[in-house]
């Protein structure tokens, strides 16, 4: 499934490959790979309540600062893992991580064969990268909330996917 137009950047309409999943739908099987090179599928990511935040690449400035962002709110959020996914290769995310301290995010790749680019519709056709998107997962894999941005260059809504996780953290309580 294609949807022309999906986003943008800078302006120019991208493609972005998938189907646009909405909250209450289940969570896609993937399979990305970590930076020990491991294969890792949303089996594996666990049964906490998740905020899987994707990223087109760790080396500009809103992804740099979009994946530091939840580094620190991670403190913040008990019972909450934070994924970010990205085409980087799993060396440069791990690069990154330790440029940046980056240490409660657990990072995974898309890089292999695009699957979860594919499967929730953020693969950008015209780049083969990751579109800007959030999406919370709770701990029976049913999403409670979505965001794909628009323009590639804008931040997402960080109040939101917060306040999603805590809902989908205290209903579980």
């Amino acid at each position: 499934m294609e949807r022309p137009g999906a986003m943008t950047l800078k302006g120019n309409p991208f493609t972005l490959i998938g189907p646009e999943l909405k909250p209450g739908d289940a969570a896609p099987d993937f399979t990305l790979t970590d930076n020990g090179l491991k294969p890792v599928t949303l089996k594996d990511t666990g049964s906490h309540v998740r905020i899987v935040s994707v990223v087109p690449s760790l080396d500009t400035p809103v992804c740099d600062a979009q994946t530091k962002r939840f580094n620190d709110e991670l403190a913040k959020l008990p019972g909450v893992d934070i994924i970010t996914v990205s085409m980087d290769l799993p060396f440069a995310q791990k690069r990154w991580c330790g440029a940046f301290d980056v240490s409660k995010v657990k990072m995974l790749s898309d890089h292999r064969d695009a699957s979860f680019g594919s499967h929730y519709g953020t693969l950008i056709k015209e780049l083969r990268i990751e579109s800007r998107a959030i999406f919370v997962l709770d701990g029976r894999n049913q999403i409670r909330y979505v965001e794909y941005v628009k323009e590639m260059t804008d931040f997402p809504n960080y109040e939101a996917a917060l306040s999603a996780a805590r809902s989908a953290t205290a209903a579980t309580a």
